[in-house]
């Protein structure tokens, strides 16, 4: 069937409207009702947990004002949110999901939501990157690349079974 642009959305196109919003990508995927609360979630820890202060006084290098705004209580739950949201679009979009792709985004819920509570203490060099640049720099490389490693093992005994199956 020939793709129609305007009508059939593709993953990664789910997955990048996600980023930008959790929720947007379920609403383009027609999944209205789970779109609007992914989108109610994120402003309601957004605006509990201080986000938006954080990230303005981060980009401003003042980590540790950023650090006492923030509302880790709340703030937990934003990694989860926004790496399940980014997950179900893409794997409600058109085309194929490969197998064990969400380990990859759970893998980055993880060490994002572990750079969190990491990050009040944790200094690189003396430096204290804070709730927003540790979670980043540490988290999303390393729940990526630990996530992939992990799907790659899996997918490599998998073919193993099909294999040992026939």
């Amino acid at each position: 069937m020939a793709k129609k642009y305007g009508k059939n959305r593709d993953k990664l196109e789910m997955l990048l409207w996600s980023v930008a919003l959790p929720g947007f990508g379920q609403l383009l995927n027609r999944k209205y009702l789970k779109g609007f609360l992914l989108i109610a979630l994120e402003f309601i820890i957004n605006v509990f947990g201080n986000f938006n202060k954080i990230i303005i006084l981060s980009f401003h290098g003042e980590i540790q004002e950023a650090i006492n705004q923030t509302n880790y209580g709340w703030l937990m739950f934003y990694p989860c949110l926004y790496f399940f949201a980014m997950w179900d679009a893409y794997k409600d979009a058109e085309g194929e999901s490969k197998p064990y792709a969400f380990v990859p985004f759970v893998f980055s819920a993880y060490f994002v939501t572990v750079g969190l509570i990491f990050s009040p203490t944790f200094t690189i060099f003396g430096i204290l990157i804070g709730p927003m640049w540790l979670p980043m720099l540490g988290g999303l490389p390393t729940g990526l690349l630990v996530g992939g490693i992990i799907r790659w093992l899996l997918l490599k005994r998998l073919e193993k079974n099909k294999s040992t199956a026939t």
